[in-house]
């Protein structure tokens, strides 16, 4: 078992789904709609009640003006939930116009679960310090299937590649594995390692918010992403 430097091959299945109508609008609207008409029935009452006035007692100007006041404040608000609601829709077009970008695109992202195709996996280890690392491989089902120990110098996106084989010889068939690690430095302290995996965008669910990247048919946000490779 060897670590060289690589990137996993995967199956591309590309495709999109369509964007329903997003809930937020629809809460939005439905909001928007009873403070319209809770503003129609304030300014229907605010005519009525100065048409119909005692003009030898007519309604004090101070009261008036409060009124007037509440009047702005609630037209202020009718502008602000639109605004808002424009905001909104133009942030999700936007988050799903980035997520259609990465379709067929090389992604990094944190994980330990990589999918093996013709018999080849690869995870990036970060490593904080020389180390010696001990690695578990284990199938689907859970079965531990390799296990080995390397020496490791410090350093980010190191490649750890294998290639199916256990530790028995058996060639493993391809699909998903799940990699763990320990490590400890030179005093025999325990050292933290974190585990990402690279693959290929292969769809993206526009049904979701935020949307959702297909990545070795496990799904990620955009968020998600540490890095693109090409």
């Amino acid at each position: 078992m060897t670590t060289s430097v690589g990137s996993a091959v995967q199956q591309v299945v590309s495709g999109t789904t369509t964007p329903p109508a997003s809930s937020s609008s629809s809460s939005a609207s439905t909001n928007n709609s009873t403070l319209a008409g809770n503003f129609q029935t304030f300014l229907t009452l605010l005519t009525t009640q100065l048409q119909n006035q005692n003009p030898l007692d007519p309604l004090d100007t101070n009261q008036f003006t409060q009124q007037l006041v509440q009047f702005a404040g609630v037209e202020q608000q009718l502008k602000t939930n639109d605004q808002l609601t424009s905001l909104v829709s133009l942030q999700q077009t936007a988050q799903a116009t980035q997520a259609l970008d990465f379709v067929g695109k090389n992604a990094v992202v944190d994980g330990s679960t990589a999918t093996m195709t013709n018999h080849a996996a690869t995870w990036q280890l970060g490593v904080p310090t020389a180390s010696t690392l001990t690695v578990n491989i284990a199938s689907s089902t859970g079965q531990n299937v390799f296990s080995g120990s390397y020496g490791v110098n410090a350093g980010d996106n190191q490649v750890f590649s294998w290639n199916g084989l256990g530790n028995d010889g058996t060639q493993w068939p391809d699909g998903k594995y799940t990699l763990t690690t320990t490590a400890a430095d030179a005093s025999g302290n325990s050292v933290p390692v974190s585990t990402q995996i690279q693959g290929q965008v292969n769809s993206v669910d526009l049904t979701q918010s935020p949307p959702l990247l297909s990545i070795g048919g496990d799904t990620y946000t955009i968020s998600q992403i540490k890095r693109i490779v090409n």
